[in-house]
């Protein structure tokens, strides 16, 4: 694995605004999508992070089963109205559609797990469609390690002929990240076959007469797909309701469980010699002197702690608070000065590619720029 120099396209910024990428620039007026560089595997790396993408899933459903039908759910701080979602969702052997595992890579090491993104991973539009692209345009002649799109159409295909026929998509309104993956999502439905219509999470309204969720155009929603966080969705107004409602959610239920960061702890209980893992614990006693503190639904790599060499080394903002997991501290490798993180996403349950999230800090976040990829 190597970063190589690359010169932009011309016009790059007109062409992946026309992809769907419109959010290509930071806050900072820094490039979010960044071509003027892009990371090299071998096959014999991508077979590796092949390999671990599907025995880290494996781990997931395991630990998952442990926690749901142990009735575990203390150790993810899950209270009773999740615990019974979670359960009966995980019972009726819910569909998913992706996941995704953020993992430290290079350095001749295995792949290490930093943390499943399973209930509303964000840059799949990046990694699906915008580095697909630029591949074309740039190396026609080589290849990515990059299936998103068509297993996505595969896992539409799926849930048409075991869920039905229409499904809404929901976001939050004026995030405009969150509504194009959305959108994006929403067009490999349709190319699926699928009806689908599009409603603001906070434009979903309740009738108490017949117990079920309506659009603005008082429709019934049977099957919505949300890039909301579940936990943000059962602290809201309506969250009671889900149980009463015969609406069923992308992600499913049991999915809470998986997003939650102390399942860290829980694979780490039961998985203590794989090699894609990292010890962790809800104790920070047992890390010793090198640890990061994570809160149990930290997102975009807010409220984070690095704990190292006894000493405290890095702390990002934000409003998240505990309780927190605790994860071994390791330096991640830094290719020509830039510290990359690997989105592996899985998608239908297969191993479909990566995303690579980049920064000049060892902590990813909101500010970290996307950088396409090669094999060699």
């Amino acid at each position: 694995m190597r970063r190589e120099r690359s010169v932009p396209r011309t016009d790059w910024q007109r062409i992946v605004e026309s992809q769907g990428l419109v959010y290509y620039t930071l806050d900072s007026g820094a490039a979010y999508w960044d071509e003027s560089a892009y990371y090299l595997f071998s096959e014999t790396e991508v077979n590796e992070l092949e390999q671990a993408t599907y025995a880290l899933n494996d781990m997931c459903l395991r630990a998952c089963e442990y926690v749901i039908e142990g009735g575990r759910f203390d150790l993810l701080g899950l209270d009773e109205q999740a615990a019974s979602l979670a359960a009966a969702s995980w019972e009726r052997d819910e569909i998913t559609l992706y996941g995704r595992f953020d993992l430290a890579f290079g350095g001749g090491k295995p792949p290490k797990l930093l943390e499943y993104n399973a209930d509303t991973p964000t840059s799949l539009l990046e990694a699906a469609v915008v580095q697909w692209f630029w591949m074309k345009d740039l190396h026609p002649e080589r290849d990515q390690f990059n299936t998103i799109h068509d297993r996505l159409l595969e896992v539409w295909k799926r849930f048409r002929q075991e869920r039905g026929q229409k499904v809404w998509f929901a976001a939050m309104e004026g995030e405009v990240e969150d509504f194009m993956t959305v959108t994006y999502l929403r067009d490999t439905a349709i190319q699926a076959g699928l009806m689908t219509q599009y409603v603001d999470i906070e434009q979903i309204g309740w009738r108490e007469s017949s117990k079920s969720f309506l659009d603005m155009s008082l429709r019934e929603i049977t099957e919505i797909f949300k890039l909301y966080p579940w936990e943000w969705l059962l602290r809201d107004g309506f969250g009671k309701n889900i149980a009463r409602a015969p609406t069923r959610w992308l992600e499913a239920p049991w999915k809470m469980v998986l997003s939650n960061k102390a399942i860290l702890a829980v694979l780490w209980k039961l998985f203590p010699d794989s090699p894609f893992l990292l010890p962790a614990s809800l104790d920070q006693s047992a890390l010793g002197s090198g640890y990061v503190r994570k809160p149990f639904h930290s997102r975009e790599g807010r409220n984070i702690l690095i704990f190292k060499d006894g000493r405290e080394a890095v702390q990002t903002p934000g409003p998240y608070q505990g309780p927190y997991v605790y994860q071994e501290y390791i330096e991640l490798p830094r290719f020509d000065g830039g510290i990359p993180v690997l989105g592996s996403w899985l998608v239908n349950g297969y191993a479909a590619g990566v995303g690579i999230r980049e920064d000049d800090g060892p902590v990813s976040g909101n500010a970290s720029r996307f950088i396409p990829h090669l094999i060699e």
